[in-house]
């Protein structure tokens, strides 16, 4: 998954971010509002982690701002103050979730997770298309009775697809989406065609169909029929 936490305490963002890298997501910080709303409407993302007490204003203004835009990232509230009536005002402007300070990395994965689930999987932790079947909690990938071994970016390029199905998806935001800033320092796009070949090869050898398509000029679509 791709995740922006908007958070102004430096340490405790860095801290995210580094626990949810080594989960295997990419994670991007925002330190205030306008940055926030700069980086949302540039880049694509799964979930928003939002502090609720700002430099530049509430976490609960953003989160009205991303509304307007129908954007569709789940969104985490993370606050200090654990209130009934802030849950409830975070809830009611489109939150999915409220964590409150101090919290375990492990707890805030387990309800990113969880909220990633109920958007995109129905609240299932596995996903099917037809013989491959993909488990989101322990990262295996089975097709019919075989488990296939894939790397971080190969399985997070499958989880991608199978939640856009049949939808057209660019080059540009597959490498946004999988490498976030550090697409800054990129010059071409010819590792992502690497990334989807293994890809498709691990899949197709334990006897899937090629379910992937190369839209040309344009990039990639998943499709399962």
């Amino acid at each position: 998954m791709k995740i922006l936490i908007l958070e102004d305490e430096k340490a405790l963002s860095e801290s995210v971010c580094e626990f949810l890298g080594t989960a295997g997501h990419i994670c991007e910080s925002a330190y205030n509002i306008k940055n926030a709303i700069d980086k949302v409407v540039d880049f694509k993302y799964d979930i928003l982690i939002v502090d609720i007490g700002l430099p530049d204003g509430s976490g609960i203004y953003f989160i009205e701002e991303v509304k307007k835009m129908n954007y569709s990232a789940g969104i985490l509230i993370i606050s200090a103050k654990d209130s009934v009536s802030q849950k409830i005002e975070g809830l009611d402007k489109g939150a999915d979730d409220y964590l409150a300070k101090p919290f375990h990395l492990a707890e805030l994965h387990a309800r990113i997770k969880s909220i990633n689930r109920r958007l995109n999987f129905n609240g299932s932790n596995s996903i099917n298309i037809n013989e491959i079947n993909i488990n989101l909690d322990s990262h295996r990938v089975f097709v019919f009775e075989t488990e296939i071994e894939l790397t971080k970016k190969e399985f997070e390029l499958l989880i991608f697809f199978s939640s856009n199905i049949d939808k057209v998806i660019t080059k540009a935001t597959l490498s946004e989406h999988l490498w976030g800033d550090e697409m800054d320092y990129a010059d071409s796009y010819d590792f992502i065609y690497s990334h989807i070949k293994n890809l498709r090869k691990k899949l197709t050898n334990a006897g899937s169909k090629d379910y992937l398509k190369t839209i040309y000029n344009v990039g990639y679509k998943f499709s399962n029929e």
